[in-house]
């Protein structure tokens, strides 16, 4: 690229050429073909996601260092990403996207650099983070330093976290140790049809493995919103994706100072939902869509629901009550009972995790009739999964809230966000059942003997059975311990998570000074 500038009358019209020329990319034909690919290109989305007119690019004249192995008639302004700043909603967020049309929007030298240089900025001036990702991986032919561009671009994701929030969109190829930079971040869209994550290509496997396997089987967007869990949110188009980014920005604050955004909510505060009395079957082993318990309770029935096709088990989403977001964790009956296992431990450890770093209180629905039992879950380590969603309940400052609506069983009781792990508000409807374990697991092991031993041995179980409920499968033990703060109605679960809320929006609470906890990761 010439830079040789031309007598003074002439420079802005050469600036303005060589901007128009950063524009194009890696050239019109090359721009051609990523629309054939059904693709946007980088500065198309970025146009897309942010509010018109707002975006300011820096960094365009930026090029290339390397001029070996024919990179010398490669060198594009700008080289492969697009970076800069602007708005969604009216707030300000720092934005880059990596730009396919340049060498396969491999990442340089000057790559990682401009992205740790932006998420420097972000940090500095305290607002979110957007990443587009649209890569082949470290560019092969700079060798260690593009390795260094790697290097330094997930860095700067990882001394960003917690800091202000980061949001990352794969939209196409994201591969090789690139492949972390959308994993180190809070959010990760994945588009069916175009995006791909991968640490080895379906190439590299059937040279190592002899197996083939198509890029969208490795490493598709459905294969990560369901099976690995890299990805949280699934999206049928790019423009559908920027409109639920936008949607989920609005649920988070700036950055860890501040809370998040308070809307104005049409729905009642007070208003209560008699349905929600009947809601729980009066079977105890019936399943029931806890979604509903959720639509029921939030401001006009809105959830945004996260990381919705893995681990279904357990629900994590943002919602608001009388205006303010919170995030909800709810254990799902109408999938594998509720129980939580190992995948389930992670998705809601991490959400809990994500909400308390920036100020978003949690709301707790429990169903929880334990741990999921097994020798693939025990081999597999469900005891250091599971530990991290207590650490992640215990060690979280903001406001914490619980409703048990039906059973809490022995770890999965203390799990959920109760008293003992700094629970502040913990209801329970009437039908609640809080004990060690089930009833007839219970008779089992503590009355066997008498079981055994009786003249009609099932009917002396079951008169056990109907003790052991009576006097423990209610929540008003927990209740006359204060470890349940009340028992309501059912009804009125809205109106009462709301005063809680207000109540507790002053918290200040503070974990033991150190450098920082050992989460069993």
């Amino acid at each position: 690229m010439d830079f040789e500038m031309p007598h003074l009358p002439n420079k802005l019209n050469r600036l303005n050429e060589l901007k128009q020329r950063a524009l194009t990319g890696g050239g019109e034909q090359r721009i051609h073909i990523q629309h054939e690919r059904g693709k946007l290109t980088a500065r198309e989305r970025l146009t897309r996601l942010l509010d018109d007119g707002s975006f300011e690019e820096f960094g365009s004249f930026v090029l290339c260092r390397t001029n070996e192995v024919g990179l010398n008639e490669e060198r594009h302004l700008g080289d492969a990403v697009v970076t800069g700043s602007g708005k969604i909603a009216g707030r300000r967020v720092f934005v880059f996207a990596q730009d396919f049309t340049v060498l396969g929007g491999s990442i340089s030298e000057v790559v990682g650099l401009r992205v740790g240089q932006l998420l420097q900025l972000a940090m500095e001036n305290l607002a979110p983070v957007i990443a587009i990702f649209d890569s082949g991986g470290a560019r092969i032919q700079e060798g260690v330093m593009s390795l260094a561009g790697v290097g330094n671009l997930l860095c700067a994701h990882t001394l960003a976290s917690g800091v202000v929030p980061q949001i990352s969109i794969v939209a196409g190829p994201s591969a090789g140790g690139a492949a972390y930079g959308p994993a180190i971040t809070d959010f990760t869209f994945m588009i069916q049809g175009i995006s791909q994550m991968y640490i080895t290509g379906p190439e590299a496997i059937k040279t190592a493995t002899h197996t083939e396997i198509s890029h969208q089987e490795l490493g598709g967007a459905l294969v990560h919103a369901s099976q690995s869990g890299v990805a949280h949110f699934l999206m049928d188009t790019e423009d559908a994706c920027f409109c639920e980014v936008r949607r989920l920005l609005s649920f988070l604050p700036q950055n860890w100072r501040e809370k998040p955004p308070q809307h104005l909510s049409g729905d009642d505060p007070a208003r209560t939902d008699v349905s929600l009395r009947t809601v729980i079957p009066e079977a105890p082993n019936l399943p029931y869509d806890m979604k509903k318990i959720i639509s029921s309770i939030v401001d006009s029935g809105d959830f945004l629901e996260v990381h919705q096709y893995y681990a279904s088990n357990i629900l994590v989403g943002y919602a608001r009550l009388d205006g303010q977001a919170v995030g909800i964790i709810a254990q799902q009956p109408a999938i594998l009972a509720g129980a939580i296992d190992i995948n389930a431990s992670d998705k809601a450890a991490r959400f809990i995790r994500c909400c308390d770093a920036f100020n978003i209180p949690l709301v707790s629905l429990v169903d929880a009739p334990g741990f999921l039992p097994g020798t693939a879950q025990e081999h597999s380590g469900i005891i250091r999964h599971g530990a991290k969603l207590i650490f992640a309940y215990a060690e979280a400052t903001v406001p914490k809230i619980s409703v048990i609506v039906r059973k809490a069983y022995g770890g999965a009781y203390i799990v959920m966000s109760s008293k003992h792990l700094r629970g502040d508000i913990n209801l329970a409807w009437p039908g609640a059942e809080i004990a060690v374990m089930g009833a007839s697991g219970a008779v089992s092991i503590i009355s066997r003997r008498a079981i055994t031993t009786a003249t009609e041995p099932e009917n002396e179980r079951r008169k056990l059975i109907r003790e052991y409920e009576e006097k423990f499968n209610n929540p008003y033990i927990a209740a006359a311990r204060g470890y349940i703060d009340d028992v309501i109605d059912p009804a009125e679960t809205r109106p009462k998570i709301i005063r809680a809320l207000e109540m507790l929006k002053h918290k200040n609470q503070q974990n033991p000074l150190c450098k920082h906890s050992c989460i069993p990761l």
